[in-house]
């Protein structure tokens, strides 16, 4: 017969009583015991170290102390905006002490060229065993920018704002001087809500009315930048455009291809009878109002269909140039 056994009964023969006997001489060897696996764990770690270190000392040995790795060679693509000289002032590169090639910071050094206003892009690459090469993406100027109310009145010279095909302004470098000389100059008003900043994009109506009549003019004659000295926007409805000569001619804020060839035809026809234009106003089709320069008498109005009562010479001008001007 089975006993039915309660439950206080079944845990208490479920208890186990521990008893921890400590000493003195077990609290030592339990001691030993971690402070032996510590120094395993030390052991390997300074081993780690030393590997580490000797692999770092002989890198060190092979290429950053290895004269020939020193730097020998600046390779810079040509361009118009820094020399050799210049990336290494800018990257902080003594040139005298002919520093090692892997003690020189490529990446900082590419960020930096990368901000000048004048760099569109650039990298630097270490080539071993002893060139940086250096290509940097130079902008290509457009015209000068001229806006004395925003402080940019002198142009022409090293600092004088450009303007590249995209629209960013950016100030000449000493070695785009020369071959920006001959670019056209835009004058532009000041605007409040859109100031000009270097490196960005110009937001401002009247680049755009320029910038379109001096792309008409170049797709007419490449040569158009030798003969345009300036462009502005004179009102709502009108651009006015100067050339070499100090010719003005006022040109709608459209229709510029054949306002182009019409001046073309009128410059190159005044060149052959030996008269100098002032004024020329290309905006009508026909009848195109000019005005000559003369060197005795100030410059008076003439048709290119005149009326009768000009004088002969006038007259005689007003139709050989209406005759050229109204091919067009």
């Amino acid at each position: 017969m089975k006993h039915k056994t309660t439950r206080n009964r079944r845990h208490a023969r479920q208890s186990v009583l521990e008893v921890r006997v400590m000493s003195p001489r077990i609290a030592w060897f339990g001691f030993l015991k971690l402070l032996g696996r510590l120094t395993k764990i030390a052991c390997v770690l300074a081993a780690l170290v030393g590997i580490g270190w000797g692999v770092w000392l002989g890198v060190r040995h092979a290429f950053y102390q290895n004269p020939d790795f020193n730097l020998t060679v600046i390779d810079l693509n040509p361009n118009p905006v820094i020399d050799e000289f210049g990336v290494a002032t800018l990257c902080g590169i003594d040139l005298g002490a002919c520093p090692n090639l892997f003690e020189i910071d490529v990446k900082k050094g590419a960020e930096k060229l990368n901000a000048l206003p004048a760099i569109t892009g650039a990298r630097i690459e270490r080539h071993l065993p002893g060139k940086l090469l250096v290509r940097v993406v130079p902008r290509l100027p457009k015209a000068w920018i001229s806006c004395p109310d925003e402080g940019l009145g002198e142009v022409r010279r090293a600092g004088a704002m450009l303007v590249d095909a995209e629209g960013v302004a950016y100030p000449c470098p000493d070695m785009q001087v020369q071959s920006a000389t001959a670019l056209p100059v835009i004058k532009l008003p000041a605007s409040v809500e859109n100031p000009i900043t270097l490196g960005k994009k110009i937001r401002n109506d009247s680049l755009d009315y320029c910038v379109q009549l001096l792309d008409s003019a170049r797709a007419a004659d490449p040569d158009a930048v030798q003969w345009i000295d300036s462009i502005r926007q004179l009102n709502e409805w009108s651009l006015e455009l100067v050339t070499r000569q100090g010719t003005s001619a006022i040109f709608s804020l459209g229709d510029h291809a054949r306002q182009i060839e019409s001046l073309r035809a009128a410059l190159d026809h005044a060149g052959e009878k030996g008269y100098d234009i002032a004024t020329i106003n290309l905006i009508p089709k026909y009848n195109i109002p000019i005005t000559l320069r003369e060197e005795q008498a100030p410059p008076r109005a003439i048709l290119v269909s005149p009326p009768n009562e000009e004088s002969p010479s006038d007259a005689r001008h007003a139709r050989d140039l209406g005759t050229i001007l109204n091919r067009n």
